[in-house]
This record gives C-alpha cells, sequence and structure tokens, in this order.
C-alpha cells in the first residue's frame, strides 16, 4: 500500500517561511520523480515543482527563486522550503509520485497572511 503524507502547512504572514515534508511508504522515492501541486479554493490544481529521480529540478514561474524542492532518500522524504511566501501562496499543497501508477497525498494548508 502506497501512502504520501505531507505535513509542514500553516499560517504564516506574508514573507514568511514554511518547510513541507512529504514522506513516501510502499514506493521507494529514490527512483522516482516526485512532485508537489497546489490548488487553492475556486483554481486548478497546478504544479509548483518537481524534483527527478536524477535531481534534476522544476520551478513554476510564480515560485521561482522563493521555493526549493530536495529529496532525502534516507527518510524517504521530499521537501518544499517555502520562503518570502506570498498572500497567493496561499493554497492545499499535496506531493505526488507517478510511478505506473498516480499516487498523492491528502495535502496540507499553507496560509499566508498579510
Amino acid at each position: 500500500q502506497v501512502q504520501l503524507v505531507e505535513s509542514g502547512g500553516g499560517l504564516m504572514q506574508a514573507g514568511g517561511s514554511l518547510k513541507l515534508s512529504c514522506v513516501g511508504t510502499g514506493i521507494i522515492f529514490s527512483i522516482n520523480a516526485i512532485n508537489w501541486y497546489r490548488q487553492a479554493p475556486g483554481k486548478q490544481r497546478e504544479l509548483v515543482a518537481t524534483i527527478t529521480s536524477r535531481w534534476t529540478t522544476y520551478y513554476a514561474d510564480s515560485v521561482k527563486g522563493r521555493f526549493t524542492i530536495s529529496r532525502d532518500n534516507a527518510k524517504n522524504t521530499v521537501y518544499l522550503q517555502m520562503n518570502s511566501l506570498k498572500p497567493e501562496d496561499t493554497a492545499v499543497y499535496s506531493c505526488n509520485v507517478r510511478s505506473g501508477m498516480d499516487y498523492w497525498g491528502k495535502g496540507t494548508l499553507v496560509t499566508v497572511s498579510l
């Protein structure tokens, strides 16, 4: 059984930082690309960041220079370090792994206030 569990969301003032974690069970992160998505109310889900098994990364234009995706293979965990948070970053953030099937966590809520 594959499970992805996100944590680290919460309330933060604009300009602050949060670090999200996604811990996987039943799947090996080190040989898979991991994605962070987010979805705000009334908006489409969008891809925020990707880290591949080769450690190449992708970031949405809206978060470039502010967010950093990383991995700790020993902990089977992927992180999303979010700096200089903006109110428009408010969303439910979910991690995703595509390994034959498409696996999703339930998400963690990030709320950024002024």
